[in-house]
């Protein structure tokens, strides 16, 4: 790694110093903060947005229910568990035929349904209105200075004053997702990436949602979804040529393709609305590995993204920071680095599960659409598979809900008798 060098503390002629500096307030950097303050253990986190703007922006909002349990463990999910309704299925409409997926029969599990802004201010407040966390909104140009050593530090440009500001500190968490600055620290080459030669339309409308479930539409025009987000509001996405334009989507064209894409027999008509957001995902997926650098520790977005296909980011996030959290707890107040040393192998085992699985989730949603009539031809065979073979059933039902994860499945090759 290129070694920034240290600043001069002249801007801040008393440095301070926390064991740990968290750079990002999302859902990882924010779960990691209020681990470390139950342990009475001192961190600050870093942030560019302000506190309105992070509790504005409007991100994922399925959460699988180990993420749940993870969260009400730590004492961080009481307004989630008392407002946020629950799906126990989804829903297949392909050919103009509705196909009810229940996965919860099949597992015994659920996905909460709760925005991540939601969760963000739940845990913000938690974090720095009730546990007395350190945090710094709105600062700039966070910059992080040897990591590699036993002595790294983070310098940023307080926004009253415009001056540098250092803290010295023993570990850097990067939660700062895709476009955060400690993902720019891991040297060249770590990074493997997938680009899935798609784009989705994102919309939010104010529309009340049009089924209790989640909808997938998959249909020679391309792949349409509709999820809730909350009695009002509901997220739609529309498959897209990558790098469109949103201007090119007025709110005619949107509702008509919804309408077509997601039409089925039986099933209720759409309930239009203003649209509140229109953006373009272009999908990919990457994954930086080790996810640790010298005494940086990345966690969420910032060492791997998953595109929403699956709806795994936010979850990725949350066992990022239950892990990393508790290793920290166990090094700093215990002297144990056990946790430390594992914690890039204990998450890329779950994060390289959930890529597989987008993967193979979006051969089903985009093959349809695809113009190649063979990968049509595949697609509608592993639907059938999935949707008739109870054994083909229970294994996506337990990667779509992630139940693997709450029963402790993951193992490494080398303990599941790998070679014999």
């Amino acid at each position: 790694m290129t070694r920034t060098p240290r600043p001069a503390d002249a801007d801040s002629p008393c440095p301070a110093r926390f064991p740990v500096v968290v750079v990002g307030a999302g859902p990882a950097g924010l779960t990691l903060g209020n681990i470390l303050r139950a342990a009475s253990v001192d961190c600050l986190v870093l942030e560019t947005g302000t506190r309105k703007f992070i509790e504005q922006r409007p991100r994922a909002g399925f959460i699988e229910e180990w993420a749940v349990r993870g969260l009400e463990r730590r004492g961080l999910a009481g307004r989630l568990l008392e407002h946020a309704p629950t799906h126990t299925e989804c829903e297949f409409r392909v050919g103009g035929a509705r196909q009810r997926f229940r996965y919860t029969e099949l597992t015994g599990m659920r996905h909460f349904v709760y925005p991540q802004p939601l969760l963000v201010t739940d845990l913000v407040r938690e974090y720095a209105d009730v546990r007395g966390g350190a945090v710094r909104f709105g600062v700039r140009d966070v910059t992080l200075h040897d990591t590699d050593t036993d002595h790294p530090s983070v310098s940023y440009v307080c926004p009253e004053s415009g001056e540098r500001q250092v803290v010295h500190c023993d570990v850097v968490a990067g939660c700062d997702g895709a476009r955060g600055v400690t993902r720019t620290v891991p040297p060249p080459g770590r990074t493997a990436r997938h680009d899935y030669g798609i784009g989705w339309l994102a919309l939010l409308a104010e529309a009340p949602p049009s089924s209790d479930s989640v909808v997938f539409g998959i249909n020679e025009r391309g792949f349409a979804a509709h999820m809730a987000r909350s009695p009002q509001v509901t997220r739609y996405y529309l498959e897209c040529p990558p790098g469109d334009d949103p201007e090119n989507w007025p709110h005619d064209r949107v509702w008509s393709e919804l309408r077509h894409r997601l039409a089925a027999t039986g099933a209720p008509p759409l309930t239009e609305g203003r649209l509140l957001e229109r953006r373009v995902l272009d999908m990919h997926n990457y994954v930086v590995q080790p996810m640790t650098s010298g005494r940086l520790f990345l966690a969420g977005d910032a060492a791997h993204l998953t595109a929403p296909i699956a709806a795994k980011g936010m979850n990725l996030a949350l066992h990022d920071a239950f892990l990393l959290g508790d290793a920290l707890v166990a090094w700093l107040t215990g002297g144990d680095d056990h946790g430390l040393r594992g914690y890039s192998e204990a998450s890329l085992r779950l994060v390289w599960q959930y890529q597989e699985f987008s993967l193979w989730l979006s051969d089903v949603f985009h093959g349809a659409s695809s113009g190649d009539p063979f990968r049509a031809g595949t697609t509608l065979a592993r639907l059938r598979r999935l949707l008739d073979s109870p054994t083909a059933a229970a294994a996506f039902a337990e990667l779509y809900i992630g139940k693997h994860t709450a029963h402790g499945h993951l193992t490494p090759f080398s303990r599941a008798g790998a070679g014999r």
